[in-house]
C-alpha cells in the first residue's frame, strides 16, 4: 500500500535554509553555496521520508521562497516592473519578486497568508503584459535529483485552478483568459515528469473552499488535460485544509487516477463521497494531521481506514497525510528540554512519516495489539495527567456574560479620549516592535542560560527601551512604543508566563522566506498567574511625556499562532485565552497606561474556508477579542493590528470588535484594501499600512504622501492614522530611521496641506 505525506518542511532542523538564504541577501556568501544548501536539504527531507518507511518521496515542494512564487517563474509570469525574461527566471530576479529591489527602489509582490494558515504565499499578477512560457526547470531538476539517489519521485505542482484562485489581476483583465497558456506549460512539464515516475501531485486546495463560477467552469476540463498529458503515469489530484462538498462531482469526471482528501475534516461526508466516486478512483486518505503536533490515535485512525477500507478495498487505498507537513516542526527527536511526558504525546514532521508508514502496516494482515495498546497507553496518560484540565479556569469560563463584551458607544468614548490625547490630525505611531538586533537575541539567551544575573538582564532591556523611546522622540512620532526587546515572539513570549502552555527549543516552522516562528503548544487549561507587560511598558512611559501604547497579543491570534489542544473545542480555549488577556489589559489600565494595542493579526486566519461555518467563528472569535477589551474605562484608547490577509470578506465583523483604532497591512495592495472600508463606512479610526516592513527597500516620501492622499479618499482625515504595515522586529535599524523618517516627513506634509485646506475654507466662509 503506498503511502506518502503530501510535503515536508523546508527549512532545516537547524534552519539552515534561513542561515544560507540570509548570508546570500547580506551578500555575505555565493549563489553556489545557497543552493548547495538548497541541495542538501532537499536531500535530507527525502532520506526522512524513504528511512521512516514511505514507499514515495514528494519533489518539488521544496523552494527557497514560496511554492506559488516558483510557479509563478515556472510560468515565465515576472511582473514588468521587474524586468523581460529571457529564458529560466534567475536568482536575483526571483528574490526581487519575493522582496522588492531596494537599488531601484520596486516593490515587492504582494503577500498574503495561504488559506488558513498562518504561512504566507506571494500572490501571482497578471497584467496585459503577462507572457506565459516555460521558464523554469526546477521540477524536473529535481526529480532527476530523487531518482539519482535511488528513491521514488512524485513531483508536486500547485494545480491550476488553485493558481489562478489566488492570484491577482490588473484592471480590464481577466486572469482565467491565460488558462489555456498555462496549461500548455503544465502540459509540457508533465510530459516531461510522466517518463521519470509512477505518480504526479496536483494541489488543489482551492477545492475546500467555495469555488468561483470560473474555477468550477474550468476546473474539469483542465485536470483532463493534466492526465491526458501524464499518459501512463498516474496523476494525484490533493485538496486539503477542508470539506469538498459541491467539488466532489467535479473531481469524479477528472479523469484522474487518485484523490487525496483529508479524512478527519471530510469525515462525516465520507460515504457520500466515496459513493460519488468512480470504481476506478483510488483514494489517498490523509489521516494523520499535517498542522498539529499530538502524536496519532492509531487504534482509531485504524478504525476510520478499515471503514474505508470496507467501502473500496484495499488496492484502491493510499495513505497520507492530511496536508503537507510544512506547518509543523522537523523532528521530535532534538527536544531535549520538554517534559518527558508531553513529549510522549507529539509528533513532528519525522516521526509523522513514521506515523504514516505505520497505519499503512497496520492494514496488513497480521498481530499488531501491541503496537495498539502502546498507542492507548499515550492516549490515556494525556487525558489523565492532572495538568490538562483545572477546575478554576474552567469555572471563570463559565461564568462569562454578555456584559463583560460591551463598551459604551464609541462616538461617546472618543471624545473623552481626545481630552487628554492631543493628537495632531494624521497621528503618527508605529505597529509595536523595533529591530531585534544581535546583542538583545543574545542577551535573552543568556540570560535564559543563567550565564547572567535578572538584574543584568532587566538593565540591559530597560537601556533598549531607553534608546527605543529616544530614537521615536527624535524621529518625531506622536504615539509612541516601547519596542519590544524582551519578547522573542508575539505569542510566545505570552505564553511562555501563562499556565497550560509548554515550548520547544527547535520547533520552528516557516512563516514566509527567511522567516520562522516557534509556535507554543497548549496541552491544558490556560491561566495567567501574574502581570506579563506591566513592567516594560511602565517604564517606558516614564521616559516621555507622549503617550505609551501598551501591546499584547490578542486571544485568537495566540490560538491561531499555537499548537492547539485537540480535545476542547477551539471556541473554549480561545475564552480561557482572553481572560487571562483581560486581566493584563486590566492591570496595563491600572498602571496608568491608557493606550493599549490588542493584536488580532489571526483573526482572517482562523476563518473557516466554507462560508456556511465563518459566522459561527467570527462571532465567537469577535466575542473573545471583546472580552479582553471591554473592561477598561471609556478614556482608555484600544487598537488591534491585523496584517497580511484578505480582510475586505469580513469587515463587518472587523467593525464589531469595537476596537477605537485599527491598524491594517494595506501598502503592498497600494491601499486597494481601503475600497471596503468605503462601502463599509467604517465607524472607528483606522491606520492603513503605508509601507511594506517585510521589504528592505526604504519608501520614497513621494511615494508615502501619495498614498496618505489615497487613504484619505476613503477614510475622513480626523480617523486616519499613519503607519507601517506590521512591526519592525526583522528590519535593521538604518532602514528603519530612514523609512520612518520618510513617513513621519510624509504625514507632517499632507497634515499641513490639510490644514491650510481648511483654513482656507474657514476663510472663504
Amino acid at each position: 500500500m503506498e503511502a506518502h505525506v503530501l510535503g515536508f518542511p523546508r527549512i532545516g532542523r537547524g534552519r539552515e535554509l534561513k542561515r544560507a538564504l540570509e548570508a546570500y541577501w547580506r551578500g555575505e556568501s555565493s549563489a553556489e553555496a545557497l543552493l548547495h544548501c538548497a541541495e542538501t536539504l532537499r536531500e535530507q527531507n527525502w532520506r526522512y521520508q524513504y528511512d521512516n518507511g514511505l514507499s514515495l518521496v514528494t519533489v518539488g515542494d521544496f523552494s527557497l521562497y514560496d511554492q506559488m512564487l516558483d510557479t509563478a517563474c515556472m510560468l515565465g509570469m515576472v511582473p514588468p516592473r521587474f524586468g523581460t525574461v529571457n529564458g529560466d527566471v534567475d536568482l536575483t530576479t526571483y528574490f526581487h519578486m519575493a522582496r522588492g529591489d531596494a537599488q531601484r527602489n520596486i516593490p515587492a509582490m504582494e503577500m498574503t497568508k495561504w488559506f488558513d494558515t498562518n504561512y504566507h504565499y506571494l500572490v501571482p499578477e497578471f497584467s496585459a503584459q503577462t507572457n506565459i512560457q516555460l521558464a523554469s526547470r526546477k521540477l524536473l531538476d529535481e526529480t532527476h535529483q530523487a531518482l539519482a539517489l535511488g528513491l521514488r519521485p512524485k513531483p508536486v505542482l500547485i494545480g491550476p485552478i488553485t493558481f489562478l484562485s489566488l492570484s491577482k489581476q490588473e484592471d480590464g483583465v481577466n486572469r482565467w483568459e491565460f488558462l489555456p497558456q498555462i496549461l500548455d506549460v503544465y502540459c509540457q512539464m508533465i510530459q516531461r515528469l510522466a517518463p521519470l515516475c509512477d505518480w504526479i501531485q496536483i494541489d488543489e486546495p482551492v477545492l475546500c473552499t467555495d469555488l468561483s463560477l470560473e474555477g468550477k467552469a474550468q476546473a474539469t476540463t483542465t485536470w483532463q488535460q493534466l492526465k491526458k498529458a501524464a499518459g501512463s503515469c498516474q496523476v494525484l489530484l490533493a485538496t486539503y485544509f477542508g470539506r469538498l462538498d459541491e467539488a466532489v462531482p467535479l473531481i469524479a469526471a477528472s479523469g484522474c487516477d487518485a484523490i487525496h482528501l483529508d479524512v478527519l475534516r471530510n469525515e462525516s461526508h465520507l460515504t457520500e463521497i466515496i459513493q460519488q466516486l468512480p470504481t476506478s478512483m483510488m483514494v489517498s486518505a490523509g489521516i494523520v494531521e499535517g498542522r498539529n503536533v499530538w502524536k496519532n490515535d492509531l487504534r482509531c485512525s485504524r478504525e476510520r481506514l478499515d471503514r474505508l477500507r470496507n467501502m473500496i478495498g484495499d488496492e484502491r487505498l493510499m495513505i497520507g497525510s492530511t496536508s503537507s507537513l510544512l506547518h509543523v516542526p522537523v523532528d521530535l527527536f532534538q527536544e531535549q528540554q520538554l517534559d518527558p511526558a508531553i513529549k510522549s504525546w507529539l509528533a513532528f514532521a519525522v516521526q509523522k512519516c513514521r506515523e504514516v508508514a505505520l497505519l499503512a502496516h497496520l492494514l496488513d494482515d497480521g498481530d499488531h495489539e501491541a503496537l495498539l495498546r502502546g498507542s492507548d497507553r499515550i492516549q490515556n496518560c494525556r487525558r489523565s495527567d492532572s495538568r490538562v484540565e483545572r477546575p478554576l479556569v474552567r469555572q471563570r469560563a463559565a461564568q462569562v456574560c454578555d456584559a463583560m463584551h460591551t463598551r459604551t458607544a464609541y462616538a461617546l468614548r472618543r471624545p473623552q479620549q481626545a481630552q487628554w490625547l492631543h493628537l495632531p490630525l494624521l497621528p503618527t505611531t508605529t505597529i509595536g516592535s523595533f529591530p531585534q538586533t544581535r546583542a538583545i537575541r543574545l542577551m535573552r539567551r543568556r540570560y535564559q542560560s543563567g550565564e547572567v544575573s535578572e538584574q543584568v538582564y532587566r538593565t540591559f532591556m530597560q537601556s533598549e527601551i531607553h534608546n527605543a523611546v529616544s530614537e521615536q522622540d527624535v524621529l518625531g512620532l506622536d504615539v509612541l512604543v516601547h519596542g519590544e526587546p524582551e519578547r522573542n515572539d508575539m505569542v510566545e513570549y505570552f505564553g511562555q508566563q501563562m499556565d497550560g502552555f509548554c515550548f520547544s527549543e527547535h520547533g520552528w516552522v516557516q512563516s514566509y522566506g527567511s522567516r520562522c516562528v516557534k509556535p507554543p503548544i497548549i496541552y491544558g487549561d490556560v491561566s495567567r498567574p501574574r502581570p506579563i507587560t506591566v513592567e516594560w511598558i511602565r517604564y517606558a512611559q516614564s521616559l516621555t511625556d507622549k503617550p505609551i501604547k501598551g501591546m499584547v497579543t490578542g486571544p485568537v491570534t495566540m490560538l491561531c499562532w499555537s499548537f492547539v489542544r485537540d480535545d476542547l473545542p477551539r471556541d473554549v480555549v480561545c475564552r480561557q485565552l482572553a481572560l487571562a488577556v483581560r486581566d493584563e489589559v486590566q492591570d496595563l489600565e491600572q498602571a496608568g497606561i491608557q493606550l493599549i494595542q490588542i493584536d488580532e493579526a489571526a483573526l482572517r486566519e482562523g476563518m473557516p474556508l466554507r462560508k456556511d461555518e465563518a459566522e459561527t467563528y467570527l462571532r465567537w472569535a469577535v466575542d473573545c477579542f471583546r472580552l479582553t477589551s471591554a473592561g477598561v474605562a471609556d478614556t482608555t484608547q484600544i487598537h488591534s493590528h491585523m496584517c497580511y490577509s484578505d480582510f475586505n470578506t469580513i469587515l463587518p465583523w472587523i467593525a464589531a470588535m469595537d476596537a477605537d483604532v485599527i491598524s491594517i497591512e494595506a501598502s503592498r495592495s497600494n491601499m486597494d484594501l481601503l475600497e471596503g472600508f468605503r462601502r463599509l463606512e467604517y465607524p472607528n479610526e483606522i491606520g492603513p499600512g503605508i509601507y511594506d516592513i517585510h521589504s528592505p527597500r526604504v519608501p520614497e516620501v513621494a511615494e508615502l504622501i501619495d498614498l496618505i492622499w489615497r487613504a484619505l479618499e476613503v477614510v475622513p482625515k480626523e480617523k486616519l492614522w499613519i503607519n507601517p504595515d506590521c512591526g519592525l522586529k526583522t528590519r535593521q535599524w538604518p532602514e528603519v530611521r530612514a523609512a520612518l523618517r520618510n513617513m513621519v516627513s510624509a504625514a507632517h506634509q499632507v497634515r499641513q496641506r490639510v490644514e491650510q485646506d481648511q483654513q482656507s475654507c474657514r476663510t472663504a466662509d
